[in-house]
């Protein structure tokens, strides 16, 4: 028998975590994961434009670390039995390198610049805005939950290297970076 996609478990507005802990759709442990599966979704958008090989490698290996704390926060903390993938400090020095290289070749910022230039750009900035969103939900979870700060501190340093990405990808199309210069 094939598997299927609805259960209507969920159907009354409840939901349940691996471990079989079941919760309100809107609590916030729903909402984080929820959020970094929106998140990997614009990371796919942004892997769908015409970019470097070598940024395509890295968001596919980002798409499987969502993956694995989108698991990690949909899994009660005290009831879950199974194993699952972890964050490891490696995955967030992987993006600091990727910082590094990227922002070797870029110009020096002098001031915040404004999302946009380049539709690729701006699929970039909105996952990163994605990402710092998903990020404060974690940490709310983390609050009153047991939360891997490995989580929160990948989420982090992704937003950062989101940044630069976004940077790098107007770089290499050509497209402007517009500084913001603000009214006072």
């Amino acid at each position: 028998m094939a598997f299927k996609v609805y259960t209507k478990t969920g159907d009354k507005g409840q939901t349940s975590l691996i471990g079989g802990t079941r919760l309100p759709k809107q609590h916030i442990r729903i909402e984080a994961y929820g959020t970094v599966d929106e998140l990997n979704s614009w990371i796919g958008l942004l892997r769908d434009q015409t970019i470097d090989g070598r940024s395509l490698k890295i968001l596919l290996e980002v798409q499987d670390r969502l993956f694995t704390i989108g698991s990690l926060l949909a899994a009660d903390p005290d009831k879950n039995k199974m194993k699952l993938p972890e964050i490891k400090e490696e995955d967030i020095v992987l993006l600091e390198k990727e910082i590094d290289v990227m922002e070797e070749t870029l110009p020096e910022m002098k001031s915040f610049v404004l999302p946009g230039g380049h539709t690729t750009v701006s699929y970039c900035h909105l996952a990163r805005c994605v990402c710092r969103r998903a990020e404060r939900a974690v940490l709310r979870v983390a609050e009153n939950e047991k939360v891997d700060e490995l989580v929160y501190k990948y989420l982090n340093r992704l937003s950062d290297y989101l940044f630069v990405l976004s940077r790098k990808l107007a770089h290499d199309l050509n497209a402007p970076e517009t500084p913001w210069v603000a009214r006072v």
